[in-house]
């Protein structure tokens, strides 16, 4: 993990750009489609580490997450990461899965377990001849291809199923030991629990980049019942940043680049300098806040 540089000897930080990464989902209609491609030629030109494309609860988005990446692989010079989860599938499904992504050219796989198939909330019943858990899936990855890097979820707010922070940060080893290269953390606005669970982390000797999970809230009202449903507090001073916003869209969006810039520079002024970015399938806040941490279009990447 590089999340911190050490400061420079006028105890200043070391100015670099940070290294990023981009979470994209897999377009569900040709409208969707030509926006996630107009999102990703736009953010290609940052040059960022990989990106990510999700994987709908119990596999529903399979083949369009397949298709995607698939595309990026042959039309840009992007690193793309496949979201991987065990719900409702033998491992066989699984393992074939993983195998036609490395037959097309993928080594970075996202390794997560996945919500309930009955939903956030409900029970999580494995299936019976699957993988049980995302340290399960993980190793069952690194088995059959060790060239695959394999990256996996923390939880600054503990997982919301988690009894305590202790078990949480026994399953990130847990998904560590099984050979997980990297954490990324669900979205957090509260940068002091961030460092509160970094120092947790590295208190149990777990070394591996945990890299903060980042989401400029283009919609605040629909962002704020997704995440808070996967256990993120939305604290008040956010909620009243964006009151009375509810039919100005261009206001909110000034304002969700203003709160998310802040963050991360934030962030980046006490040394983290990887960050992953959610981006909703959306350029502008996301090239934005990118612009102001210092990173900057540079290369020609393939037509899309």
């Amino acid at each position: 993990m590089t999340e911190v540089t050490p400061p420079a000897p006028d105890g200043h930080r070391a100015l670099t750009s940070p290294a990023i990464s981009f979470e994209f989902f897999p377009p569900k209609t040709e409208e969707m489609e030509r926006s996630l491609w107009e999102t990703i030629n736009r953010l290609a030109p940052l040059a960022p580490n990989f990106v990510s494309v999700t994987y709908g609860a119990g596999g529903s988005t399979r083949e369009r997450t397949h298709s995607t990446i698939a595309r990026i692989l042959k039309e840009t010079s992007l690193t793309p990461a496949a979201h991987l989860t065990c719900v409702g599938a033998p491992k066989g499904e699984i393992d074939d899965v993983v195998a036609r992504y490395y037959e097309v050219g993928v080594r970075h796989i996202v390794a997560l377990r996945g919500d309930p198939s009955t939903g956030i909330g409900t029970a999580y019943k494995p299936h019976a001849d699957g993988y049980q858990s995302s340290s399960d899936l993980v190793a069952g990855i690194k088995q059959r291809y060790p060239d695959i890097e394999v990256s996996v979820s923390a939880y600054p707010e503990k997982h919301p199923e988690s009894p305590n922070f202790d078990a949480d940060i026994d399953t990130l080893q847990a998904k560590v030991d099984a050979g997980a290269a990297r954490a990324i953390t669900q979205v957090f606005f509260d940068n002091d629990l961030y460092f509160r669970y970094l120092d947790r982390v590295r208190a149990r000797g777990i070394s591996i980049p945990i890299v903060p999970g980042i989401m400029p809230m283009h919609n605040f009202k629909q962002a704020r019942n997704f995440v808070t449903r996967a256990g993120t507090t939305v604290p008040n001073w956010l909620a009243e940043k964006f009151d009375g916003l509810d039919d100005d869209a261009e206001t909110r969006k000034l304002v969700a680049a203003t709160v998310a810039a802040g963050q991360v520079q934030k962030l980046a002024k006490h040394g983290v300098d990887t960050f992953h970015f959610y981006t909703m399938n959306r350029a502008d806040l996301v090239f934005a806040i990118s612009h102001l941490l210092g990173i900057r279009p540079h290369g020609a990447q393939k037509a899309a």
